[in-house]
């Protein structure tokens, strides 16, 4: 069974953390939420409050993926956390996949382990990117990294990494199940 590890900060964005663990674990992977700061509930940029499976520091890293949700300040919290940082590094350098969408490619960059040209984002927050040539797709693949432009992409990107994770034939039983567009 594949694993997927999601970073839980404050100020996460709801529609991407909730759309992702959710078509995952319709996928049969295995999501473990990880709280940045513990185990204690987590409240998104619109309030809503999740309650993270495992602390960050507990949680298993060694999965077949990393996801990092977006939002604003849960981008920011994510990007300016030394752990976080470290651990794209490590996974990046070593080739195992990170996922970030909406404003969490700003982590990536922040670790520099974002490329030019092969990244997508939150359409504004490119500007504050020290990586350059973000792509207008709505979800960007490569070797490594998925990313995905927001709230409104969220579903496009779950079953991008439903294909990654359990291939595409699981991604179009996943996406008919939902009565997705795209199956």
């Amino acid at each position: 069974m594949a694993r997927a590890l999601v970073l839980l900060a404050e100020g996460f964005e709801e529609i991407e953390t909730a759309t992702v663990v959710d078509v995952l674990r319709r996928a049969e992977v295995e999501v473990v939420l990880a709280g940045l700061h513990g185990e204690n509930a987590v409240q998104g940029s619109r309030g809503m409050v999740f309650v993270p499976d495992s602390a960050f520091d507990e949680a298993d890293s060694d999965v077949d993926l990393l996801v990092l949700p977006g939002g604003s300040r849960g981008a920011e919290n994510l990007a300016a956390d030394p752990r976080v940082r470290a651990l794209l590094r490590e996974r990046v350098d070593a080739g195992r996949p990170v996922a970030a969408i909406c404003a969490a490619p700003f982590a990536l960059d922040q670790a520099g382990v974002l490329r030019e040209g092969e990244f997508t984002c939150y359409p504004g927050w490119e500007s504050r990117l020290d990586t350059k040539g973000r792509r207008h797709e709505p979800v960007v693949e490569t070797e490594g990294l998925v990313t995905s432009q927001g709230p409104g992409t969220a579903m496009d990107f779950a079953l991008a990494l439903v294909a990654r994770l359990c291939g595409r034939a699981k991604s179009l039983e996943v996406a008919r199940a939902l009565l997705h567009a795209a199956s």
